[in-house]
C-alpha cells in the first residue's frame, strides 16, 4: 500500500504503547504508520535552457475571400468571409459554416 509503513518492534502487545509518535499499537506489535507524501524541491527557472522552452502555436493559415477549401467533416467549399485571424466563413453547398481558430479540418486547396 503506498503511504503506509509496517513496522513492528519486540514486546509489543496490548496495552504497550510505543513512545514514538504517530505509531498506534496492534496485534502482535506490528501496526501501520501513515506516513507523508514527498515533496519535490522547488527548482529554480533556468532561462537559457532547452528544457523550458513552450511548444510554438503553429502559424496561422491565412485565408483570403473567394480561397477554396476543404473540411474534414463539410467537404468542399469556398470562403465568404475572413474576420481577422479569428474566424471564416464558409459555403459548403447549401449552408454556411464559421469555422473558428485554429483551422485544424480546414485545409487551402
Amino acid at each position: 500500500m503506498p503511504g503506509v509503513a509496517v513496522v513492528s518492534w519486540p514486546g509489543a502487545g496490548a496495552g504497550h504503547i510505543d513512545p514514538r509518535e504517530g505509531c498506534v499499537p496492534g496485534a502482535a506489535g506490528v501496526i501501520l504508520v501513515v506516513m507523508k507524501p514527498a515533496h519535490g524541491a522547488t527548482r529554480r527557472f533556468l532561462p537559457g535552457s532547452p528544457f523550458n522552452n513552450m511548444p510554438a502555436y503553429p502559424p496561422v493559415e491565412q485565408f483570403d475571400v473567394q480561397d477554396q477549401v476543404t473540411h474534414d467533416s463539410y467537404g468542399l467549399g469556398r470562403v465568404l468571409v475572413v474576420e481577422d485571424d479569428t474566424a471564416v466563413v464558409v459555403a459548403f453547398g447549401s449552408r454556411n459554416v464559421r469555422i473558428m481558430w485554429p483551422y485544424a479540418k480546414l485545409t487551402k486547396l
